[in-house]
């Protein structure tokens, strides 16, 4: 033990005369009371310290995954030691390695023995690893990691130790204390660049990249709602959509990881902020919410009295350089698709110049003084068809007539009584048969196209189960076109869907995403991860993320800026928002007995 008799440093008139003399060296000056070496830690003056070295890693690891370690709640010594290594050499003994694992591996199949998997594990990776390293592609390097935490008492020194173990291996890294070195390692992470300890990891570039301490995973602005917390730091997720190139977002998650509860949420708060909320809602999940904040929710079915007309036209030509007939002719000619199938290019020819005479037929040219005239039906284009004289306007005049006269009669046959005039709009198609559903979709989000252009507002269309209009490519390609025009009228799309495949199995679907500044990936299945990780570039640890995500949890892109989110709502949001089965029965429930209460009640 070292002992040096001294007063703090830190208040010079407190010295004795003799400490301020010339003869002493600033070291003498600095140095501590006394310096005390035990077995398990290290005392120096009235302060204790215990250096941990770390001897093992996980074989995944992601951008800024050592934040946990940086960003504890507790002062630490943290010190990062890189040694470049000749690649030579390290080609040399990787060879050995790779020969030396291969002849494991074959001994165990002639001896008839279960291979090894750990072995097998490290074998792809050093081929892997020496593929990339002949090319260039990777450089080699030695990685030192080492821990000293600080304490005022060794009971706090052994709980504090406990955590940062804890969280080390959190992230399968192994933390060994430094026993009987504790002073070496002390002088280990102090500031000198000197590592004394020697205790190194072979690591190549990606992954010596990884653990670079200061990544920014941060997404706070100072504007815009909360998505929820940041699960690197427990900050949180602030963001304004329409802050960036567009305000266009897709959420993509299996059924029951919460992305409709994370929809539903971001929609309540837009809405407080004087968003406009338009929902396409497919099962009937937006309903309380709806009622909740007083908004109009049209139920499209057979029994409703809800009618939207696909001939709407928008009116827009007195402000617009848009032909608004010739745009209409072209939403219906890929409606007409939908609902008759493929057409070859005389049957194509055919139902545009039916089309335009429906129109005629009203008074409606390109004039945009006669786009001001009540618009068609569909009875009316079933009419132009029976009188052509081809023979194919027959067959397609078939196709349409169950909308006229047969069993779907009443759904888009009827003029337009929905008014987009609340704040807080919800179409439900739940009562429909899925036949029909892409073909309603369609027309509501044309109608709402049509109607959303008038006016320049903020705006959110949110379209639930999106995978119903990627079916079809004309309908695809119509949800294209709005995610790529929409900026232009102060719109924001979502799309959601749980059918990944579907989705990102076409090339609009694909457009969409690329169209799309926000993402959100939540909880996926391991038959979709590598066609989901494909598209967004993720890394293995980012797809581990995914697989093991719990409800709610899951990665949120803006921009060029992704993190680690869990969606959290308030207890009045979570009953609004809620659909699972037993918060539903609760809230049932809790209203039968608040009316049994009330009714039970003298009057």
């Amino acid at each position: 033990m070292i002992k040096k008799s001294k007063k703090s440093i830190f208040d010079p008139r407190a010295l004795p005369p003799k400490v301020l003399s010339p003869d002493l060296s600033p070291m003498d000056i600095i140095a501590p009371e006394s310096v005390s070496v035990e077995f398990n830690y290290i005392k120096i003056g009235n302060s204790y310290y215990r250096t941990y070295f770390v001897g093992s890693y996980p074989r995944f690891v992601t951008a800024n995954w050592l934040s946990p370690l940086i960003n504890f709640d507790h002062s630490l010594f943290v010190s990062m030691f890189i040694y470049p290594v000749e690649s030579k050499s390290t080609l040399d003994d990787l060879r050995r390695k790779i020969a030396e694992m291969e002849a494991e591996l074959a001994t165990d199949l002639q001896r008839g023995r279960i291979v090894n998997p750990t072995t097998q594990a490290k074998l792809e990776d050093a081929l892997s690893l020496q593929d990339q390293l002949v090319k260039g592609i990777e450089r080699f390097f030695q990685f030192a990691l080492y821990v000293t935490i600080p304490a005022s008492a060794p009971t706090e020194l052994d709980q504090v130790s406990k955590q940062v173990t804890s969280t080390l291996a959190s992230l399968l890294i192994s933390a060994t204390p430094a026993i009987l070195e504790h002073a070496v390692g002390f002088k280990t992470t102090l500031p000198t660049s000197i590592d004394h300890l020697m205790v190194t990891r072979n690591m190549d570039t990606t992954s010596l990249a990884s653990t670079f301490p200061f990544t920014s995973s941060e997404l706070t602005s100072n504007e815009g709602i909360m998505y929820g917390l940041n699960e690197h730091n427990g900050s949180l997720v602030i963001f304004d959509r329409f802050s960036l190139e567009n305000a266009n977002s897709v959420v993509f998650a299996k059924a029951g990881s919460g992305k409709s509860y994370m929809v539903k949420l971001e929609a309540l708060r837009s809405l407080m902020f004087g968003t406009e909320i338009i929902i396409i809602d497919p099962e009937n999940e937006y309903k309380n919410l709806c009622d909740a904040v007083g908004g109009s929710y049209v139920n499209f079915s057979f029994a409703s009295t809800n009618r939207i007309n696909p001939f709407d036209l928008s009116s827009l030509t007195q402000t617009s350089e848009e032909n608004e007939l010739n745009q209409k002719i072209l939403s219906l000619h890929s409606l007409f698709k939908v609902i008759m199938g493929a057409l070859d290019p005389e049957e194509e020819a055919i139902l545009d110049r039916a089309l335009v005479m429906t129109y005629r037929m009203k008074g409606i040219t390109p004039d945009p003084e006669t786009q001001k005239k009540s618009p068609p039906l569909m009875e009316d284009l079933y009419k132009a068809l029976i009188g052509m004289e081809e023979s194919k306007s027959r067959s397609l005049a078939d196709r349409i007539e169950k909308f006229v006269k047969g069993s779907f009669r009443g759904i888009i046959d009827q003029p337009s009584n929905v008014i987009l005039d609340n704040p807080f709009t919800v179409f439900s198609v739940r009562d429909l048969e899925d036949s029909v559903k892409p073909i309603a979709i369609f027309i509501i989000l044309d109608y709402i196209w049509v109607k959303l252009r008038r006016d320049l507002k903020k705006r959110l269309l949110i379209v639930d189960e999106a995978w119903y209009l990627m079916q079809y490519p004309d309908s695809a390609s119509f949800l294209h076109g709005i995610a790529k025009r929409c900026r232009k009228y102060f719109l924001g799309l979502t799309t959601v869907t749980q059918d990944v495949e579907d989705f990102l199995g076409t090339d609009y679907g694909k457009a969409i995403v690329t169209n799309s500044s926000i993402q959100v990936l939540m909880k996926q299945s391991p038959a979709s991860i590598d066609h989901v990780s494909q598209v967004f570039y993720l890394s293995e640890g980012e797809k581990h993320l995914l697989l093991s995500a719990d409800i709610g949890e899951g990665l949120f892109f803006a921009g060029n800026n992704h993190v680690a989110i869990r969606v959290v709502a308030s207890p009045d949001e979570h009953k609004l928002i809620s659909t699972r089965p037993q918060d539903v029965l609760k809230a049932r429930q809790a209203a039968i007995t608040a009316a049994n209460q009330g009714s039970n009640q003298p009057k």
